[in-house]
């Protein structure tokens, strides 16, 4: 259909055009009616007269969401009728025939209220409507650009865009895969990919020198506000010819550095500080260092609010809280003298949730410490707090006392909680770091077995001498992997690493967990045959498109981010799936 869009309409002055698109809305002032037109460009106003019967006569019966096509002049708006707020207010165009090409119902929804959405599911089980919002229309297109951006950065590089499958197999590692039985193999199932590790790695094996996709994933994990059900997004990549995980970060961070400032128009935050060693413009920071200096392996640093290590402070302490906690830590919350003795009691609740006893803590007012706690510490003991913490006048320490993890969890958690009450979190600003040197081993989350921290197919720093080296339990957890993450505004948006690419190597990764080399063969087999056959080095990295995305346009669920998502339970409530089948259908597949 050819049209003018109304964004158009402001350079057609005196020009004969066609229009098309929905009644925003409908205005009847005594002789004439005025309509809002409504494209995916914006409005623009249309005037009918009476002298044009056919055209009137059909515009009073006109409704909102109504979709219709007007043909007219393109007038100039008089004086004192001309509005500033949208693109088109300088003109309108006044009609001469009009059509109307669909009627439209009363909407269950009402995109345009922006003050009075509706919950998510009705919004989701009519999301055609829910996207027809100027805001997720914008969306649509930024999501549009940031693809395009990135297929371009790729493209530069000379890294050959390739679609991996998608009925895959089943992996033992990561989350639960969604299965999918086979019709044609009776009793057999396919698994859609978690990520595109393995083809990806057999990629390389086969000469591919630099490979990428923006691919479909899928994990059936729970979902969060930042976590989506079932199926996700990721810039996939893996380079050949790597052997250091920092050749494929210098590769990459140039792209996010673009995405931020040039896409999203944001700040990068100055972190030059915390930048080491190379003097990348990105810190890198080792697992250990984030978790006791932050708490978290994903660290906001738009904030400082870092942990403050007290154990020793503590070495001879009379009070019973204190004294036979393995480590002592604490956070100094700038103006937290100021919360209430209510806000105190939620965030001892949120540190209750991450494993914390209680929650001690010393405010400093008009020059006292004032606290439950402060009688039962010396004056040696005070003193140190508040030279270590740096807290002043107005300011709120809080104690973490329990074992390391435990601490490092709680006070990360309060770290990122109380940054949100206070307001510290610049949505204006892009802070990256890379986090790396992750532990290759650690504990299960009942803490009965050892696992994989990441997934196997990276390689351990000291390849199989180290694992080899590996006698105890202590000795496993202590096997650093080079893998790598990179976080932005404590979100993790990259996981990559080095690869494991010799067979001797992978099968010592599993026998350390007590899988058998039959065990790895099984469901391995195609990755060590490749790699019997001459696998080069290799590295590369996935990032979370999805999560990028929503921090980059200040969204705060990332199902905002798709078209069509699923619901916090996971169901697509539009499509009213996942569903029951036919009877039949089960038995063809032998279910």
């Amino acid at each position: 259909m050819k049209r003018t869009l109304s964004i158009q309409t402001a350079h057609c002055v005196n020009e004969k055009i066609t229009v098309a698109g929905w009644v925003h809305s409908r205005r009847d002032h005594g002789g004439l009616i005025f309509i809002d037109l409504r494209d995916h460009t914006g409005l623009v106003q249309l005037v009918i007269n009476p002298d044009k019967p056919e055209a009137f006569k059909l515009a009073e019966s006109l409704r909102d969401e109504f979709v219709i096509r007007a043909h007219g002049v393109v007038a100039e708006r008089g004086e004192g009728l001309k509005n500033p707020n949208i693109a088109s207010g300088n003109v309108e165009i006044v009609v001469e025939e009009l059509e109307v090409l669909n009627r439209a119902e009363t909407l269950p929804i009402q995109p345009f209220a922006e003050e009075n959405q509706a919950n998510e599911d009705l919004r989701f089980k009519y999301r055609y409507l829910d996207l027809r919002r100027p805001k997720m229309q914008e969306m649509l297109q930024k999501r549009a650009e940031m693809y395009r951006r990135m297929h371009q950065y790729m493209d530069d590089r000379d890294f050959i865009e390739i679609q991996t499958p998608i009925l895959a197999n089943s992996s033992p590692e990561g989350a639960r895969d969604f299965l999918i039985p086979s019709r044609l193999q009776e009793n057999k199932f396919y698994a859609l990919p978690q990520a595109p590790q393995q083809f990806k790695q057999l990629l390389m094996v086969g000469g591919v020198p630099r490979y990428y996709q923006l691919a479909a994933c899928f994990r059936d994990e729970d979902p969060r506000a930042d976590r989506l059900y079932g199926e996700f997004y990721q810039l996939d990549l893996e380079m050949s010819f790597v052997e250091d995980g920092e050749e494929v970060r210098q590769e990459v961070e140039p792209l996010m550095r673009q995405l931020a400032t040039e896409f999203a128009s944001k700040k990068l935050l100055d972190l030059s500080d915390l930048v080491v060693g190379d003097g990348q413009p990105i810190p890198r920071i080792s697992y250990r260092d984030a978790m006791e200096t932050y708490g978290s392996d994903k660290p906001d640093l738009r904030f400082g609010m870092e942990l403050i290590e007290l154990t020793d402070v503590f070495a001879n302490t009379e009070f019973g809280v204190f004294k036979n906690a393995e480590c002592i830590k604490a956070i100094c919350v700038k103006n937290g003298a100021s919360l209430s003795r209510k806000q105190i009691d939620q965030f001892t609740d949120i540190a209750k949730s991450e494993g914390a006893g209680g929650l001690a803590y010393i405010t400093y007012q008009d020059g006292e410490a004032k606290s439950p706690i402060a009688k039962f510490l010396s004056e040696t003991e005070l003193t140190a707090i508040k030279q270590k913490t740096g807290a002043a006048d107005g300011d709120a320490v809080f104690f973490g006392a329990d074992a390391r993890s435990v601490v490092n969890a709680v006070l990360g958690r309060l770290r990122n909680e109380f940054a949100t009450h206070f307001k510290l979190k610049d949505s204006s600003v892009v802070a990256f770091a890379w986090i790396i040197d992750f532990p290759f081993y650690e504990w299960d989350d009942r803490g009965k077995k050892l696992d994989f921290g990441h997934n196997p197919f990276s390689m351990p720093k000291g390849g199989l001498q180290a694992l080899e080296a590996a006698a105890t339990d202590a000795d496993k957890l202590a096997i650093v992997a080079d893998q790598f993450d990179m976080v932005m505004n404590g979100y993790e948006i990259c996981s990559g690493g080095v690869r494991n690419h010799n067979p001797a190597v992978l099968y010592k990764v599993f026998d350390l967990l007590g899988f058998s080399k039959s065990y790895v063969e099984e469901k391995f087999g195609a990755m060590l045959s490749a790699f019997k056959y001459g696998a080069p080095p290799h590295a590369g990295c996935a990032f979370g498109v999805d999560r990028i995305l929503m921090e980059l346009i200040d969204e705060t669920n990332v199902r905002e981010t798709l078209a069509f998502p699923k619901n916090g339970s996971g169901v697509d409530v539009m499509m009213d799936s996942p569903s029951t089948v036919d009877p039949a259908q089960l038995r063809e597949l032998g279910l």
